[in-house]
């Protein structure tokens, strides 16, 4: 491996860190409530490449971190609808679990507001993070909802135009 994709590496993985991380941040703020500032300093102080419960966690990339976790709380209304219409019918978002609907939110939100990421990344780093919690019949979910989503949000770059 050269130096050039040793540090792309290096960032990949900061930034699946972050992502995994936002995804808790977001499952927490979910079910308990907490809030944005709350969570951003819990998470800044205690998870982001630190040792919780005997654990290590890999180093994440913070402003990455923030960002997802801001990115969702302020976009959540328009992205709710979007996750729901994307769903299989009678399986509305608030039905599903609470880590699936951080994954799908963190997810969505990246599809629509970070067209530096390429949608396929997005998607395959969501899936990922998915299997941490989840079966693979639910990865699949939400792989089928990560893509039909950026279909609609990015169609253009995943048609190759």
């Amino acid at each position: 491996m050269n130096g050039a994709q040793a540090k792309q590496t290096r960032k990949a993985n900061k930034r699946g860190a972050a992502r995994l991380a936002a995804v808790q941040a977001l499952y927490q703020m979910d079910l308990a409530g907490t809030g944005l500032n709350e969570i951003m300093a819990e998470f800044e102080s205690h998870w982001l490449g630190g040792e919780v419960e005997g654990d290590q966690y890999r180093p994440a990339e913070a402003a990455f971190f923030r960002d997802i976790v801001g990115g969702v709380v302020r976009e959540q209304t328009r992205l709710d609808p979007q996750i729901d219409a994307a769903l299989s019918r009678g399986w509305p978002l608030k039905r599903i679990e609470a880590i699936l609907r951080a994954v799908l939110r963190a997810g969505a939100y990246e599809l629509a507001c970070r067209a530096d990421v390429p949608a396929r990344v997005v998607i395959a780093e969501y899936v990922d993070v998915a299997a941490a919690f989840v079966d693979q019949d639910e990865t699949g979910m939400v792989n089928a909802v990560l893509d039909q989503l950026a279909h609609e949000l990015r169609g253009a770059e995943l048609s190759g135009r």
